[in-house]
């Protein structure tokens, strides 16, 4: 594990941890919003992470597992940390109530058009100005918990295979624009600061890189084809609820779910594609 390998792994972690600061801008650029695209790319962004965990993240963890505890060893130990993967970041999702949740899906929308029509939309009531800050506050806490995990996965997949860490980086960061959304809307109209509410949504993005930061320091003297295996399988578990708790729920809830399945497949065909090139 060389020093550029960490440093470019880490480097990868930033970029979509800070993916945050994005959607806090669309928040603020309600009226260019385009719900459907970001409902496709969420689409996209679930295939990507679905794909490359099952076929990809999955098989290179059994291979070094396989390698450290036989066949049979090899691959119980593989299902076990996959599993034990979404167990953490389900555990996670179940400690933080669901208001505070931003994968509980609130219609941030529902915000911009109150604050554009003086009406409340489609029956929706929009809580008063000290209800949008606590929701914004805590939902920039849920995400800064939810993206350590989710830096520890891009980190180990950038330092398995640079490649593969690029990719998961990008589907990772297009996950990361409607949480900046979620945290930005609220703050911004509970404060009308848009630095505050960028500065909020920016901050919680950095969990990612501190996870990553965090996991090699812990990690690095007890680094084996074991050690590695099992965070890897882990990984995939992590990457797998994360697309099927979040990524499309939320994809559906912006657009249409055709929308989000024709998301969901073409990114599956291109991680497909790109895999099949590096052969």
């Amino acid at each position: 594990m060389s020093v550029s390998n960490v440093l470019f792994a880490l480097g990868l972690t930033l970029f979509a941890g800070l993916a945050t600061g994005v959607g806090s801008v669309i928040g603020f650029m309600s009226r260019k919003f385009n719900p459907k695209f970001l409902a496709g790319a969420l689409g996209f962004s679930a295939g990507v992470m679905i794909y490359v965990s099952f076929v990809e993240i999955f098989v290179k963890a059994k291979d070094s597992l396989i390698e450290e505890f036989g066949i049979r060893g090899g691959h119980w130990y593989t299902v076990i940390a996959f599993f034990v993967g979404m167990a953490v970041i389900g555990l996670i999702d179940k400690l933080i109530p669901s208001y505070e949740n931003p994968h509980e899906m609130k219609d941030v929308r529902c915000f911009e058009c109150a604050e554009e029509s003086g009406q409340e939309p489609s029956g929706k009531k929009t809580p008063p100005p000290h209800k949008l800050l606590r929701m914004g506050v805590f939902s920039a806490l849920a995400i800064a918990i939810h993206n350590f995990p989710e830096g520890l996965a891009t980190f180990m997949a950038a330092i398995a295979d640079p490649t593969l860490g690029i990719t998961i980086a990008v589907a990772i960061a297009i996950h990361n624009i409607p949480e900046g959304l979620a945290v930005s809307v609220p703050i911004y109209y509970a404060t009308g600061s848009r630095r505050k509410a960028f500065v909020l949504s920016f901050l919680s993005g950095l969990s990612e890189p501190v996870g990553a930061i965090i996991g090699f320091f812990v990690l690095r003297s007890i680094f084996s084809d074991g050690t590695f295996g099992l965070i890897f399988a882990a990984v995939a578990g992590i990457m797998v609820y994360i697309s099927l708790d979040e990524l499309l729920p939320t994809a559906e809830e912006y657009g249409e779910h055709h929308i989000a399945i024709a998301g969901l497949i073409g990114g599956m065909v291109v991680m497909a594609v790109s895999l099949l090139l590096f052969l």
